[in-house]
C-alpha cells in the first residue's frame, strides 16, 4: 500500500507558459494504473492521470480572484447571426476581425482568466498576423476550446436533445492541447417544459462524464455544463427541483468515470424562474436558491463555478453574480458569459474599423463589472439601457 501511495503522489510535469503555444508534443502517457492488494482476497484499481498536477494548476488559474471566462466559442453559423445583426456578411475575414477585437482588448487579462474558443479561432491568427492563442497567453488568459458537436434530437424522449461529439474526442483533445488549449467546454441542455425525462437527464450526465474524463486524459480541464434552459412558465422552485436532480446525476456519473474533481470547472445555470414566468426573482432570491443548490450538490473539491448567463441581460447577470458573492463560498463563484459580455460590444463596433477602440472599451466595462461582482463589490451604477435589455431566445442553440 505504501508503494501505491508513493506512486499516486508522484508529481506530473508542469509546463511553463511559453510551452503552451509552441505546439510541442508534450503529451505523456495519459493514464497509469496502480493495483493494490489488501488483506482480503478482493483487489481494487486506483486511477491516476499523468496530467493531474497540471489540471489542478490550470483550474486554479482560471478560478483566480476577480476574474472569469469570456465565452467566444460561437459556431460559425451562430457567429454569422451575430454579424448579421450589425449588417455584416458571415465571412472568415469578418469573424477574424471581430475575434481579433475581443482577444486584443488592452488589459482584458485583468478581468478575464480564460477564453473559450471555437475550433476555427484556436487555429486562427489575428488581423495583424499573430496567433490568437499567443495573444491570449500574452494577456495571461488561458485558451480553451469548445469540443462538443452540438445538439441533436434524442429518440425515445419528450422532444428533447442530446449532445454529440464523443466519437474521435480523444484524438481531437490531444491535438487541441498541442495547439495551446488548456481547458475544454461541452454544453448539453435540459428542458423543463419537456419533462425533463429521466432518459434526457441520464444522457446529459453520462455524456458530460465521458467528455470530462477524456479531456482530463489529454491535459484539458473540462468545463461541465448541463444548461437548464430558461424556456418555460415555471417558477423558481421548479427550477430548483430539476437542478437538484440534474446535478445529482452529473456527479454520480463523474465519480463513476473516475473524473478528478479538483481538475474540473462547472458552468451551471443560475436558479431562476422560467423566462415566461410572471413572478420575477430578485438578485437576492436567485443567489439564495442557487447557493442552496451548490451547497447540496457540489463537492468543495471543485475549484470554480463559472455561471452561464443563459439569456439574462448584461446587468441582470452581473447583479445576480454579485449577490452570490456577498459572503464567503467554498468555491470560486464567477462567470463564463458570452452574450452578457459581448452584446453591447458588438453593437458598438458595428463592423467599422474606426469603432474598434470604443467597442473594446465597452467590453472592458462589462468585464470589469463582472470582475467586481465576483468580488462582491459591484454597485450597478451608470449602466446603459442597452446593457439592461434581456437576451432570452426560446430554444436557443449555438
Amino acid at each position: 500500500m505504501a508503494s501505491a501511495s508513493a506512486t499516486l503522489l508522484k508529481s506530473s510535469p508542469i509546463y511553463d507558459k511559453s510551452e503552451w503555444v509552441k505546439g510541442q508534443n508534450l503529451r505523456q502517457p495519459s493514464v497509469s494504473f496502480v493495483r493494490c492488494h489488501p488483506t482480503s482476497s478482493s483487489a481494487f484499481t486506483v486511477r491516476a492521470s499523468s496530467y493531474a498536477d497540471e489540471l489542478v494548476k490550470t483550474a486554479k488559474t482560471i478560478a483566480s480572484p476577480g476574474r472569469g471566462i469570456l465565452a467566444m466559442d460561437e459556431s460559425n453559423a451562430t457567429c454569422g447571426k451575430r454579424l448579421a445583426s450589425i449588417g455584416l456578411e458571415n465571412t472568415e475575414a469578418n469573424r477574424q476581425a471581430y475575434r481579433t477585437l475581443l482577444v486584443s482588448a488592452p488589459g482584458l487579462g485583468e478581468y478575464i482568466s480564460g477564453a473559450i474558443l471555437f475550433e476555427e479561432t484556436l487555429y486562427q491568427s489575428t488581423t495583424d498576423g499573430k496567433k490568437m492563442v499567443d495573444v491570449l497567453v500574452e494577456q495571461k488568459i488561458v485558451p480553451g476550446i469548445k469540443v462538443d458537436k452540438g445538439l441533436v434530437p434524442l429518440p425515445g424522449s419528450n422532444n428533447e436533445s442530446w449532445c454529440q461529439g464523443l466519437d474521435g474526442l480523444s484524438s481531437r483533445t490531444a491535438a487541441y492541447y498541442q495547439q495551446g488549449a488548456r481547458f475544454a467546454k461541452w454544453r448539453t441542455v435540459v428542458s423543463i417544459p419537456n419533462g425533463p425525462s429521466a432518459l434526457a437527464v441520464k444522457e446529459a450526465a453520462w455524456g458530460l462524464a465521458r467528455y470530462a474524463v477524456i479531456s482530463q486524459d489529454s491535459g484539458l480541464v473540462p468545463i461541465v455544463e448541463p444548461e437548464i434552459l430558461l424556456d418555460g412558465e415555471h417558477g423558481i422552485d421548479r427550477t430548483f427541483e430539476v437542478a437538484q436532480k440534474v446535478w445529482a446525476e452529473v456527479f454520480f456519473y463523474l465519480a463513476e468515470n473516475n473524473v478528478m474533481f479538483e481538475g474540473i470547472l462547472l458552468k451551471p445555470s443560475m436558479v431562476t424562474p422560467g423566462a415566461e414566468c410572471k413572478d420575477k426573482a430578485t438578485p437576492q432570491q436567485v443567489a439564495d436558491y442557487t447557493l442552496k443548490l451548490l451547497q447540496r450538490r457540489i463537492p468543495p473539491a471543485v475549484p470554480g463555478i463559472m455561471f452561464l448567463s443563459g439569456g439574462q441581460s448584461e446587468v441582470e447577470a452581473t447583479l445576480n453574480l454579485n449577490a452570490m458573492n456577498q459572503s464567503p463560498n467554498p468555491w470560486h463563484i464567477s462567470f463564463s458569459y458570452a452574450r452578457a459580455l459581448q452584446n453591447t460590444c458588438l453593437k458598438t463596433w458595428g463592423g467599422r474599423p474606426e469603432n474598434v477602440k470604443a467597442a473594446q472599451d465597452t467590453l472592458l466595462v462589462r468585464a470589469k463589472a463582472n470582475s467586481l461582482a465576483q468580488l462582491g463589490k459591484y454597485a450597478g451604477e451608470g449602466e446603459s439601457e442597452e446593457a439592461k435589455k434581456g437576451m432570452f431566445v426560446k430554444g436557443y442553440v449555438y
